[in-house]
């Protein structure tokens, strides 16, 4: 279930709209306070919109280190920003809330979101330890709210952590869509910034069909040709930023570019 206007979008592209640091996390800047941080999410909002990405989601990138449950104050400002953004968001938009999969829900009901992205699937071994997830909770919370139309696109190779499972990971998609009804499938590299093996990508989107396949992290001017000839979508934030850095504001001509590339595959 992807929101209509992505589903009926060739090869569409979502922009990531980073959040800096919140408070209660070791980065926040107490001196810029929360003024800046909606100023800087509004900044990238209109950079990514007005260059042509399809899609937005907002994420608590820079709330590191990072944790499997989210911060009181995480969702207060990501709800605020959003609510405050509402009258200038023109396209379909999700959340992200690392790693919290229901605090993403959360959010996204409260907003209006269309979709959520999170790893609810599966057990790794990870920078912030051991990870087990637990999606029939997900599902139950998502029901609970009344949040039956946010999609939830599955990440099955989470970033910072290694799968326990043994499975190769097309086995892995093909069961996560029969046991879990996953709304989309996302392939990631080992973390932010970085690709997944094309060959992965086409191994996932071979067994799953109809259910959309998206590049989750490392999608760059110089690789998404490549990866949406196979790819429904990608998931773009690093690429699209300043000098290529994750923690920089949306580049413009990044984006015009970006978009140049997809336009002509389209």
């Amino acid at each position: 279930m992807l929101p209509n206007q992505l589903a009926s979008k060739k090869k569409f592209v979502i922009g990531m709209v980073h959040f800096p640091a919140c408070p209660g996390f070791t980065l926040y800047d107490n001196s810029k306070g929360i003024q800046w941080i909606l100023e800087r999410v509004k900044g990238d909002l209109i950079a990514l919109q007005e260059n042509g990405v399809d899609a937005v989601m907002f994420c608590n990138e820079n709330d590191r280190p990072y944790s499997f449950q989210a911060d009181f104050a995480t969702v207060a400002v990501m709800s605020r920003a959003i609510g405050e953004l509402e009258s200038l968001i023109r396209v379909p938009f999700g959340v992200d809330v690392l790693w919290d999969a229901k605090a993403a829900l959360a959010i996204a009901k409260a907003t209006g979101a269309s979709f959520i992205r999170e790893v609810v699937t599966g057990v790794y071994a990870s920078d912030m330890g051991l990870w087990n997830t637990n999606v029939g909770e997900v599902f139950k919370y998502r029901k609970l709210i009344e949040a039956n139309d946010v999609a939830i696109f599955f990440n099955i190779m989470a970033e910072f952590a290694c799968s326990l499972d043994r499975r190769p990971i097309e086995f892995v998609a093909k069961s996560v869509v029969f046991s879990s009804m996953a709304d989309a499938i996302l392939v990631s590299g080992p973390m932010t910034g970085q690709p997944p093996e094309v060959e992965t990508v086409k191994k996932v989107k071979e067994v799953v069909k109809d259910v959309p396949v998206i590049v989750n992290t490392g999608v760059r001017e110089d690789n998404v040709q490549e990866l949406l000839s196979i790819a429904d979508g990608v998931i773009v934030g690093t690429g699209l930023k300043r000098d290529g850095i994750t923690w920089n504001p949306v580049d413009p001509e990044r984006v015009r570019r970006f978009m140049r590339k997809v336009e002509a595959l389209r």
